[in-house]
């Protein structure tokens, strides 16, 4: 009999049904999203790209207590690598989704750093290591941003490690949390793309088990990764060819990274995220009713 993770607080996300963008014609309509997160059997989701579910609060409360459902985090982009002036705009987003963010009741806003690859056209934007200068900009704009989100919205920041990004890796990620202050900024660990850059979830969990704040649950496909690495594929038409993979056909188990995170003895978000970016609008629900059923064999 599986491990009960009573610490453990299961959802899902617009992403898990290919949607990236807050409009885009190959991605499901926002009432179809919830009608079959719900019927999949899950009850907390992530308010996902900002306009993609409606931004009134009143509103979006209505439909997600019509359907059972509650919100768990938002999520924004940020280039704070680039130093002080990338504050104003950063801070522009920031303001809108953490406001709806807080009226929705979540506590979490997931923070992800900006691509240096453009997910839709995989043109190099900027170079893939950050100068020590830039890595100072990183960790001081990210201890700002936590400091000023908590006490402007009372929410926490998780920073979100993410492939063709600049938190990525292994090495990238400890050094963050190395230089960071762990009352400002924590992790939303991503397995499938901590994965995806050669991370080992389990024991960065078992590492830096007091930075861990939130989880997103997703697998690599190791075969076509090891492709996607060996010629060096951008990571949107990455996912277009399946290298983030339905549960549990892929790396890492989630029923080890679920037992580590419940021995941290903290309520835990573990939100499935597989990434598919376009689908067909009737793969994404018996894709989350399976995947709903594998984590309730593993306790969750």
């Amino acid at each position: 009999m599986a491990v009960a993770l009573d610490r453990i607080r299961v959802g899902s996300a617009p992403d898990s049904w290919g949607v990236w963008f807050p409009d885009d014609p190959q991605q499901v309509p926002w009432q179809r999203f919830l009608d079959e997160v719900a019927e999949a059997g899950y009850s907390w989701i992530e308010l996902g790209p900002y306009g993609y579910l409606p931004t009134d609060a009143a509103r979006l409360t209505d439909e997600v207590n019509r359907r059972n459902l509650k919100v768990s985090a938002g999520t924004i982009f940020c280039g704070l690598h680039r130093g002080p002036s990338e504050w104003d705009s950063t801070w522009e987003q920031v303001s809108r989704v953490a406001a709806l963010t807080r009226d929705m009741d979540a506590k979490h806003l997931v923070v992800i750093p900006s691509f240096w690859r453009d997910d839709k056209t995989a043109e190099i934007l900027e170079a893939p290591e950050l100068t020590t200068e830039q890595w100072g900009h990183l960790t001081r704009g990210m201890e700002r941003l936590g400091r000023e989100v908590k006490e402007t919205y009372g929410l926490d920041i998780v920073v979100h490690p993410h492939a063709d990004t600049h938190i990525d890796t292994e090495e990238h990620v400890e050094r963050f949390l190395d230089s960071t202050d762990s009352d400002l900024v924590n992790l939303c660990l991503d397995t499938g793309h901590y994965a995806y850059c050669g991370g080992d979830s389990v024991k960065l969990i078992e590492t830096y088990g007091e930075r861990i704040g939130y989880l997103h649950l997703k697998q690599v496909d190791p075969d076509i990764l090891a492709d996607v690495v060996k010629n060096e594929v951008p990571f949107g038409p990455a996912v277009q060819r399946g290298v983030m993979c339905e549960p549990p056909a892929g790396v890492p188990e989630l029923g080890p990274v679920l037992t580590a995170a419940q021995k941290l003895g903290v309520d835990l978000f573990a939100i499935v995220e597989q990434d598919m970016y376009p689908c067909e609008p009737d793969k994404p629900l018996p894709i989350a009713v399976r995947t709903r059923k594998f984590l309730r064999s593993c306790g969750a």
